[in-house]
């Protein structure tokens, strides 16, 4: 697996979504062509709606950058590109007319999915008030009512679509929240149960040393040195489950496993990118993944491991001895955490054991 983050397919391809809407630039470029402005409007003209496509490419393509979604602040560039695309309709209104009014839905677009929510109501009402007004009060005005509809149905259609974007992005945030809460409550329950039962061993072994050591000191010795062992096993346990903890995500927890694996002579096998899944199901799989490694460092006697991601599908397979259709603690954690992230959960122990989630 490469170290470097890979893009999706829709940051490295949704750029051709831009390109391919530029098709409806052709009402201004007809009303171009059959312009009788001044040459010197025409050659503005032409200049604008080739500067205006792109502009409006290269700020699609910027506001999927790095990830960055709908809702999200926008980089102090997409407001320079915003205005200039409102200049490069401005400018061409001489050459063009009412024609011009073909570059609003693409303007509108731009403030719904690359600006902010308070900028997407601004265009959206600005565009359809400029539009209305030319339909109503310019000369052959009627002709524009057309425009019209398809600017009102732009608009209809980004307000729905980035609601519906920003909540599902939220819902995702609050399941990652659940996620990690749901996280730490599995290792305070893991502290609690070891630390609890080791103080109890160690306390008793305490209150035995105390009697025996006038009667029989060597006994007292022995518990002594029992009650070293244990607390050492205790400490060591807490600062396994912590940084358990610590490397839950599924990028670290794929290196922290392959570095696990190799160093007991375990082939580590890994196909797809952990950028496949969502944020949540990164943290669902991470800790499952976790479960699984541990599983098959102290069971499976296996020699191979081999671990698939995909989108909505997180799988782990090794070649060794199987369950035996035996479900331990360590599997039932699994399907728990799986369940609580709404994740369908399975494990078959066919030639090795098969653990798979899917979304």
């Amino acid at each position: 697996m490469t170290t470097h983050a890979v893009k999706n397919p829709w940051e490295r391809f949704g750029w051709l979504m831009a390109v391919v809407w530029l098709v409806f630039l052709i009402y201004p470029v007809m009303a171009l062509l059959r312009s009788r402005a001044e040459a010197h409007w025409v050659v503005i003209g032409w200049t604008a709606i080739t500067a205006f496509a792109v502009l409006y490419v290269v700020g699609f393509i910027r506001g999927m950058a790095d990830g960055n979604a709908v809702g999200d602040p926008p980089r102090k560039g997409q407001w320079i590109i915003f205005a200039a695309l409102i200049a490069c309709a401005v400018v061409s209104v001489p050459a063009e007319g009412g024609s011009a009014l073909s570059f609003l839905p693409f303007i509108m677009s731009f403030a719904s999915y690359g600006l902010t929510r308070p900028w997407h109501w601004i265009t959206t009402i600005t565009s359809l008030a400029v539009t209305a007004a030319t339909v109503l009060f310019a000369p052959e005005g009627r002709s524009y009512a057309s425009v019209l509809a398809i600017i009102a149905m732009v608009g209809v259609v980004n307000t729905v679509s980035t609601w519906l974007i920003i909540r599902s992005a939220q819902a995702e945030a609050l399941g990652r929240e659940l996620a990690t809460s749901e996280g730490r409550e599995a290792v305070a329950r893991d502290v609690h149960d070891l630390v609890g039962h080791s103080l109890t061993v160690v306390r008793l072994k305490a209150q035995l040393a105390r009697r025996l050591i006038d009667s029989d000191p060597e006994r007292a010795k022995e518990e002594l040195a029992a009650i070293e062992e244990l607390t050492a096993e205790a400490i060591a346990g807490v600062r396994s489950t912590v940084a358990g903890a610590r490397v839950a995500a599924l990028v670290e927890q794929l290196a922290a496993s392959r570095e696990a694996l190799r160093a007991a002579d375990i082939d580590v096998r890994v196909s797809g990118e952990p950028d496949a899944l969502s944020p949540s199901q990164a943290l669902t799989s991470g800790w499952i993944l976790r479960e699984a490694t541990t599983n098959v460092l102290r069971h499976a006697r296996a020699s191979i491991v081999s671990v698939s991601i995909a989108p909505g599908r997180f799988e782990v397979h090794d070649d060794g001895v199987g369950s035996g259709g035996r479900e331990g603690n360590g599997v039932r954690g699994m399907r728990e955490r799986a369940a609580a992230a709404g994740a369908a959960f399975s494990v078959r122990s066919d030639a090795g054991t098969h653990v798979e989630v899917t979304w």
